[in-house]
């Protein structure tokens, strides 16, 4: 699901859970999307919603999903773990790569793209 701030679009990762685990995910989601620079664009925030665990066939959590309604997408990127640091720093410039296009980059020095 995307937002709009400042006429900016916004991303928006759900974190599925009744877990005590899942705070240890949702820290690290925050800490890394605060390192690339990217809390702007993609937002965090937790969720027990019943219907998006069935629809999503969430068995184990916490569960990390990311939505982007413009496209209809929706999808269960993680399910049971906590991924490392390094995991999750690819897969936010993966999709924000794909998102934004393939002459953008995230404001901190990677080696993926051309823009950098």
């Amino acid at each position: 699901m995307f937002f709009l701030i400042n006429n900016k679009k916004i991303m928006l990762v759900k974190i599925y859970w009744e877990e005590k685990n899942t705070k240890e995910l949702l820290n690290k989601v925050t800490c890394i999307l605060e390192e690339l620079w990217l809390n702007d664009f993609i937002k965090v925030k937790t969720t027990i919603d019943t219907k998006l665990k069935e629809e999503l066939n969430i068995t184990k959590e916490p569960a990390l999903i990311v939505e982007e309604e413009s496209i209809d997408f929706k999808d269960t990127i993680f399910e049971w773990i906590v991924p490392e640091d390094e995991e999750l720093k690819a897969m936010f410039i993966s999709i924000i790569g794909w998102w934004k296009g393939s002459d953008w980059c995230a404001p901190s020095s990677c080696s993926s793209c051309s823009g950098c």
